[in-house]
C-alpha cells in the first residue's frame, strides 16, 4: 500500500496501542502525515514525534481535546483528509442481569460515553475540515456490531449503535464526506480494558487465558488476528481507491459471517 495515502493528513483518537497503533504505522508507511489524540501519557511518549507524526495527550470524549487535535494537524499540514476513531471500553461479556445492583446506570453511562459519544464528538470536530477536502471518516466498530456473544449486553448495544452512526452520517454528509467503518474480530495484543464502573478497569481483554486458541477455533479461517491484519482495511477506506464507497463496514473478523 506504499503511496496509497501520499500527501494525505489523517487524525486518529485512541491510537496509542493495539489496532490503532498498527493502523498509524500503516498510514505512515502509505505516505500520510498523522496526528493522534491519546489519553495515556505513557503511550503518547512512546509514540514519539517526527515531521509526519505528532501525538497529543487528551480524552477523545472531550470537545476541547478533539478541537486541539484538528487545530494542530491543520496548523502543521494545512488541512485534514481523514479521521479515524479507535477508542473503546469492553464489558468483559457481562450479561445484563449480572450487572451488580446499583451499578447499571453508571455502567450504561460509561460504555455509551466512551464507545459512542467519543466517536460522535470526534466526528463533530472533524467534519468541517473533512468537508473542505472531500475527506473520509472511519469508525472502529467490532464483530459485536453484527453478532451476539462477542461481548455483554451493554458493549454489544454500543457497537450496534455505532453501526447506525456509520449509516446515518454517511447519509447526512454525502457527497462531501465519506463515512465507513471497520469491524475487527477478536484481536491479539489488544489493550482494550473493562469499565471502571464495574471494577474492571485493570482487566485487559488481551490477557484472557488461552486467547489465541479461542480466536483460532471460533473463526472459519482459523486465524488469531493481530492489529496489523486489520490495518489495511483502514488504509483502503481512507484512500482514493475507495472513493465510491460510503455507508459500508469492512468485517475484518476471520470470516464469522460464513459460520
Amino acid at each position: 500500500m506504499t503511496g496509497w495515502l501520499e500527501d494525505k493528513v489523517i487524525v486518529c483518537t485512541g491510537a496509542g496501542s493495539g489496532i490503532g497503533l498498527s493502523a498509524v504505522n500503516a498510514f505512515l508507511d502509505a505516505g500520510a502525515a498523522v496526528g493522534v489524540l491519546e489519553r495515556d501519557p505513557a503511550k503518547v511518549e512512546a509514540m514519539g514525534a517526527h515531521d509526519r507524526l505528532f501525538a497529543l495527550e487528551g480524552d477523545a470524549t472531550s470537545e476541547a481535546a478533539n478541537a486541539r487535535l484538528l487545530e494542530e494537524a491543520t496548523r502543521r499540514w494545512g488541512g485534514v483528509d481523514g479521521a479515524v476513531t479507535f477508542v473503546g471500553v469492553f464489558d468483559h461479556y457481562t450479561p445484563l442481569d449480572e450487572i451488580p445492583e446499583g451499578k447499571f446506570e453508571d455502567a450504561f453511562d460509561e460504555l455509551f460515553h466512551v464507545n459512542v459519544r467519543s466517536a460522535l464528538t470526534t466526528a463533530r470536530a472533524a467534519l468541517p475540515a473533512l468537508r473542505g477536502r472531500r475527506g473520509s471518516l472511519v469508525l472502529t466498530l467490532s464483530s459485536s456490531s453484527f453478532y451476539p456473544g462477542r461481548g455483554g449486553t451493554l458493549y454489544v448495544a454500543t457497537k450496534f449503535a455505532l453501526r447506525g452512526v456509520v449509516l446515518q452520517l454517511a447519509h447526512e454528509v454525502a457527497p462531501d464526506v465519506r463515512v465507513n467503518g471497520v469491524a475487527p474480530g477478536g484481536t491479539l495484543g489488544t489493550d482494550l480494558r473493562g469499565p471502571a464502573s464495574l471494577g474492571l478497569a485493570d482487566q485487559r481483554l488481551g490477557d484472557r487465558p488461552g486467547r489465541r486458541e479461542q480466536l483460532e477455533q471460533r473463526t472459519p479461517l482459523h486465524l488469531a488476528l493481530s492489529g496489523d491484519d486489520h490495518a489495511g482495511a483502514y488504509v483502503f477506506l481512507l484512500s482514493d481507491r475507495s472513493r465510491g464507497i460510503t455507508g459500508e463496514v469492512i468485517r475484518s473478523d476471520g470470516g464469522l459471517a460464513a459460520r
